[in-house]
């Protein structure tokens, strides 16, 4: 027995088997569902109060009165995407709420932007998330989004690049535009594999860095970082003359790892209604079906609504809280979290049986990003019990009796909640 101030420190290796050890007891519990689940993620929703916003969140200062009727018969608490202190990104945040360890199941960011803009990727390809940004005379980011340019700009960048840069060697280069100034870069040819480091400094002020392989023993990583710096020195001269947008910035360079099926995990299936291409993507990767053609959170409630019948989970992402959260705009974040609100009565039409709202992250306007602190969670259900609480708010899910635990354990819980979890034990 392990005791007193010698005892080890539970090892990556332990706590992996511990993971696969409880799955494989989830697994064996799981009974066929009998209702609906939807999961709705406000992106970026959690926040934090400071003096400067009179001590309130977006969320607290906004007007909510469908979160309101809702909050008053269901539960709440905050979640960990991760652990304590540690800053999620947005893949990370989404697989915890899909019920994966994201320290288990590492993905990098290109590959999940790939798959949402309906790219195939084939073994050995690597993909990178990219996005134009504006460098002065020095080479120095001093912004990292290039003024949000509009799509139609990133599209006619992205078409330049690849008239001029189709190969590198042996390696061929696709390049495909995104929304905004987004866009994707894949490298697809023999012997390659990730991850990478950024070629992203994360903030204005510094130049762009040198991609390194995570894994400096990997020779096919090398390979890897070697073909991102000719791309660089290929592509950027291309930019020279552009304004905002000239130079563009690469991060979550890797390849496509095996995860298992959502609906294999989880007897579940699932859909997604989101808008944006890496949250697509995120849900392609766990083979969810994605169900395209909405704009707005108001047309993706109307898509659930139409395809009710045919699926046993949703999931439903809304963006604009995480973009403003980002922007440090903490009104612009406020009515996006009150638009939503407002379009809220449309689900409602057709309650599933559980209903989960949150975040995958909390992206505070102070900090104007993603940051560590735990997002707020609001579950609903016929037998989630009522925390009494008048609003859906980050104070409010401090007191309520989901506590604090982490994101990986909410599709349990909501498994829980649809009674498809069978009982453990005599």
């Amino acid at each position: 027995m392990r005791g007193g101030s010698e005892a080890p420190l539970v090892s990556t290796l332990e706590k992996a088997e511990l993971n696969m050890n409880l799955d494989a007891l989830y697994s064996e519990l799981t009974l066929k569902p009998s209702g609906k689940l939807a999961l709705v993620v406000l992106d970026g929703l959690g926040d934090v109060a400071t003096r400067e916003q009179g001590f309130v969140t977006p969320l607290e200062a906004a007007v909510t009165p469908n979160l309101d009727a809702l909050s008053k018969d269901s539960a709440q608490g905050r979640m960990l995407p991760l652990a304590p202190g540690i800053t999620p990104g947005s893949g990370p945040g989404h697989l915890a709420l899909f019920g994966y360890d994201p320290l288990e199941y590492q993905v990098g960011r290109g590959v999940i932007e790939a798959l949402g803009l309906g790219m195939e990727l084939k073994a050995g390809d690597v993909a990178a998330r990219a996005n134009f940004c504006t460098l002065d005379e020095r080479g120095i980011v001093i912004d990292r989004r290039a003024g949000r340019i509009e799509t139609s700009v990133c599209e006619r960048l992205c078409a330049l690049l690849s008239s001029k840069v189709k190969k590198l060697g042996e390696t061929e280069v696709i390049i495909k535009a995104g929304k905004g100034h987004r866009f994707v870069v894949v490298f697809r040819g023999k012997g390659m594999e990730g991850p990478l480091t950024d070629a992203d400094p994360h903030r204005e002020g510094f130049a762009i860095p040198t991609v390194q392989p995570v894994n400096a023993k990997s020779v096919k990583a090398k390979k890897a970082a070697k073909l991102v710096a000719e791309f660089y020195k290929a592509a950027l001269p291309l930019l020279g003359k552009e304004k905002p947008a000239n130079g563009f910035l690469m991060r979550g360079i890797a390849h496509q790892p095996d995860i298992p099926k959502f609906q294999d995990r989880y007897k579940l299936r699932p859909a997604c209604i989101a808008i944006y291409p890496m949250y697509k993507g995120l849900a392609q990767l766990v083979a969810m079906t994605k169900l395209e053609g909405h704009q707005t959170i108001a047309e993706q409630f109307e898509r659930y609504l139409a395809e009710y019948d045919n699926y046993d989970y949703f999931f439903i992402h809304f963006k604009y809280t995480d973009m403003y959260g980002e922007d440090g705009n903490f009104a612009a974040k406020r009515k996006a979290v009150e638009d939503f609100d407002a379009a809220l009565p449309i689900l409602l039409r057709k309650k599933p049986e559980v209903l989960a709202i949150t975040g995958d992250h909390s992206t505070p306007c102070v900090i104007k990003g993603h940051s560590w602190h735990p997002q707020p969670v609001l579950l609903h259900s016929a037998y989630s019990g009522s925390d009494k609480l008048e609003r859906f708010t980050e104070t409010g899910a401090n007191c309520g009796s989901l506590g604090l635990f982490e994101a990986k354990y909410l599709i349990r819980l909501m498994q829980a909640n649809a009674k498809m979890l069978d009982k453990f034990g005599a």
